[in-house]
């Protein structure tokens, strides 16, 4: 009697998520970073140090007291996290952009992957290498700035919250940009002048009105706001609004994210 073909093995049941798939696209995210840190750490923390020593050396003795501290204490939490939101949004857009030019998003979007999924693993990767250049050029500046922590709760989450945000957006960017020049366009006309005009460098106290008011609607101003206060004990503004402002904006991010990979707008032919 022939011997029968061997039974096709049972469909594996992945649960409600399917962690393994999760992890496994987040940590090749991290991986990915990790493979070349001398540009995606070092050469951030590098470049932060220079802005920190370039204030410092033009202020000089004149240096003001803002927010009841010194200048440099008030400076460094900003340029911190200014590196951290940078750098995550660096990863998630540079990896959609470049998986779309190079035809290989197909391997992402082919797992059992639910779009909520892949929105999660991109967005982690995004915070871990925000994260891990935050630890970088923190460490870095101790000889340098006084950073005594007043409120680890108020850092840790700014500090996660904020490079969720940016992470979130360069996805956004991302999946939306068709090539480099339009992710550059992005990143020139809309990330670095909300990172610029938020109060890193100075205390929106000393703007005029008009200024001061765009500040305020400025979702970046209270994520630098409430890093800062973590720091130096002191914020610009109250730290319950910005609390609720970068949870809701981080929300609203993450859903519109969310909704570019359930449709497939840009990913699928």
């Amino acid at each position: 009697m022939p011997a029968l073909p061997p039974c096709p093995p049972p469909p594996r049941r992945l649960g409600v998520i399917n962690w393994l798939g999760l992890w496994t696209l987040t940590a090749k995210e991290i991986r990915r970073f990790l493979k070349v840190y001398f540009q995606t750490i070092i050469a951030p923390m590098v470049t932060t140090l220079m802005f920190l020593a370039i204030f410092i050396l033009s202020v000089g003795r004149a240096a003001p007291v803002v927010g009841g501290t010194s200048f440099t204490a008030f400076l460094a939490p900003g340029l911190i996290i200014m590196a951290m939101t940078q750098n995550a949004f660096a990863n998630t857009s540079s990896s959609l952009i470049i998986s779309k030019v190079q035809g290989n998003i197909v391997d992402v979007l082919m797992p059992p992957l639910s779009p909520l999924e892949q929105t999660l693993a991109f967005a982690l990767g995004g915070v871990a290498r925000g994260l891990a250049v935050g630890l970088a050029v923190g460490l870095a500046m101790l000889p340098f700035a006084p950073l005594a922590v007043v409120s680890p709760a108020l850092v840790l989450y700014h500090g996660v919250m904020a490079s969720l945000m940016l992470s979130l957006l360069g996805m956004i960017g991302g999946i939306w940009a068709d090539k480099f020049d339009h992710m550059a366009a992005v990143t020139n006309f809309i990330v670095t002048p909300l990172s610029f005009l938020s109060g890193t460098f100075y205390s929106i106290d000393h703007l005029p009105p008009s200024l001061k008011l765009f500040a305020l609607v400025n979702p970046f101003f209270y994520m630098i706001d409430g890093f800062r206060a973590g720091f130096i004990g002191h914020a610009d503004s109250s730290l319950g609004l910005g609390i609720l402002v970068v949870g809701l904006v981080n929300l609203g991010l993450c859903l519109l994210a969310y909704r570019m990979f359930k449709t497939g707008y840009k990913l699928k032919a």
